[in-house]
């Protein structure tokens, strides 16, 4: 091969003309504006680096059916996934074929205008297809020296002579078993190695993101300086399956590679499977067929286990008969990580350990919180504050006491006792738990949180940045009613107070809270010592 593999489609798409750029940002001021999110921005930057080509633009209904369908785009070469513009705002709905709106940051920053070829609604969604007229890039914070376009890269890669380049789009750090591995597939194909962690994703809600890319900054060097790249790809993420596989395939080449390595990306009756099963009689044919078009070969990653004896990492199909292979699970890898015990030497490097421990420390060190939720008078505030307390005599850690009424008086003052606003003032618990949790500190919530999905809602916010433990706190109805000082039971019972809950609104009992405790003749301390308890057996406190 005398030089790089030609993109796909045979042109690279750049949308962002430079001598346009103020022009339609001028022309922006008197059209509608769309905030994208920073999946949607992902997309959007993916189209207007050329990493989607041949795509000029975000496609239409019928083409989203033809892909969809036939897995071809309007010329007939294949594509493997509609790309769409997806909006919840209710601006996309009011767009109709031929209006002209504005794509924008969050910040109202300016990225391009989209000629709207065609707009549908599914599932309460709506779908934007068009022209794309690129201004800017998205803008981005972080490690600006590792981020690189589709032109760029294939810039540098012609000025290092490399002719022949492989891929490696990785989700997850790299142990030593992918070390070796792609190391191997460099070699063996006489090919220089991209390495190539998918970056796309929002940073303040996916703070392991940065350990990933720090773990790669620490692992590069082991590689040959000559014959290695770093570079993110701003690509969003997607469900795994064989259609993604390939998408990534094509995506790899307008990069400059010609080979891709792939494992774990594809799924077949609910169980993820390793690059491997690529070659298996029931995916090959259609996956070689199909990324024989696309142009780029897939190296399937294989069943690596570690040959004591050779002090090496290979195929399992490889190791010598009776030889002694040693495996860890990623399950068991997580675990280990979260109880601080000790990773074994050969499954991974130790800057690359160091990273993964900065970012996402043993539990005892995580950020976390504890999420009291229960009826009016069950005695959520008096257990809160006798934890905070108790937490606070320990030390160590930073407690904030997040308890329903000081947050109805600091944060959420405007807000009546609706269920709408109720609903919001869970929420704002949440989102101040969760800066909480990520910064390494305890959040201690103590709202009533009556319904199960905005609990649900909370969990997963807090829970993808450090520990949440939730507390039901079963006191009966008739204790809460008894211990009722202000009177409020009374009251809704009387029509005084609509929408109270337990009494004119429902209170959904938690599916599975962490721990469940009736306050009814228990004592603060006897209970405050179960919390405690549980909080150990869980690995949060030593």
């Amino acid at each position: 091969m005398n030089q790089l593999i030609a993109p796909y489609g045979g042109t690279l798409v750049n949308l962002i003309d430079p001598e346009k750029g103020e022009s339609l940002k001028q022309e922006a001021l008197g059209l509608p504006s769309l905030d994208l999110d920073w999946r949607q921005q992902c997309e959007l930057e993916m189209l207007m680096t050329g990493a989607y080509s041949p795509l000029a633009g975000f496609m239409t209904q019928a083409q989203c059916a033809r892909v969809e369908a036939e897995q071809q785009l309007d010329d007939g070469s294949f594509w493997p996934l509609p790309v769409s513009l997806v909006s919840r705002q209710k601006a996309a709905a009011e767009l109709k074929a031929g209006d002209r709106v504005a794509l924008r940051d969050g910040e109202g920053f300016m990225l391009a205008v989209l000629t709207v070829s065609d707009a549908w609604e599914n599932r309460g969604v709506w779908h934007l297809g068009g022209a794309v007229e690129g201004v800017a890039l998205p803008p981005h914070p972080d490690f600006v020296a590792l981020r690189a376009t589709p032109l760029e890269l294939r810039a540098l890669f012609a000025k290092r002579g490399w002719r022949r380049v492989v891929a490696w789009q990785a989700r997850q750090p790299m142990h030593r078993a992918q070390f070796e591995f792609c190391l191997k597939s460099a070699i063996e194909n006489e090919a220089n190695l991209l390495l190539h962690p998918q970056a796309g994703g929002d940073i303040t809600d996916a703070p392991a993101y940065f350990g990933l890319v720090r773990s790669f900054i620490a692992i590069r060097e082991r590689f040959p300086v000559a014959s290695t790249q770093l570079s993110l790809l701003p690509a969003p993420p997607r469900e795994a399956s064989a259609q993604a596989l390939l998408l990534r395939a094509i995506v790899a080449r307008n990069y400059g590679c010609g080979l891709l390595i792939a494992g774990g990306e594809h799924q077949t009756d609910g169980e993820y499977r390793r690059g491997i099963d690529l070659d298996q009689p029931e995916g090959a044919a259609s996956l070689t067929r199909l990324s024989e078009a696309i142009g780029v070969r897939l190296i399937a990653y294989p069943r690596m286990v570690y040959v004591e004896d050779r002090a090496e990492h290979l195929p399992e199909s490889e190791a010598p008969t009776g030889a002694r292979q040693l495996t860890l699970s990623g399950e068991e890898f997580q675990r280990r990580m979260q109880s601080g015990l000790k990773i074994p030497d050969w499954y991974s490097f130790p800057e690359v350990l160091a990273e993964l421990h900065r970012q996402s420390p043993p539990r005892e060190r995580q950020g976390f919180t504890v999420f009291f939720t229960g009826l009016s008078g069950a005695g959520k505030s008096t257990l809160a504050r006798s934890l905070a307390a108790r937490l606070m005599e320990m030390g160590g850690r930073c407690v904030t006491l997040l308890d329903g009424d000081i947050v109805r008086r600091h944060l959420s003052s405007e807000l009546g006792f609706t269920k709408a606003h109720r609903d919001i003032n869970v929420r704002r618990i949440g989102f101040v738990a969760s800066e909480i949790t990520k910064n390494r500190g305890i959040a201690i919530c103590a709202p009533i949180a009556p319904y199960r999905q905005t609990r649900r809602d909370v969990r997963a916010m807090i829970e993808s940045v450090g520990g949440f433990v939730e507390i039901h706190v079963a006191t009966p109805i008739e204790t809460c009613e008894g211990r009722d000082r202000k009177g409020l039971y009374a009251k809704a019972r009387a029509g005084l107070i609509p929408e109270f809950t337990g009494v004119s609104d429902p209170y959904e009992v938690p599916e599975k809270p962490e721990l469940a405790i009736d306050t009814t003749g228990l004592g603060i301390d006897e209970a405050v010592q179960q919390i405690l308890l549980k909080l150990e057996h869980e690995g949060y406190l030593r």
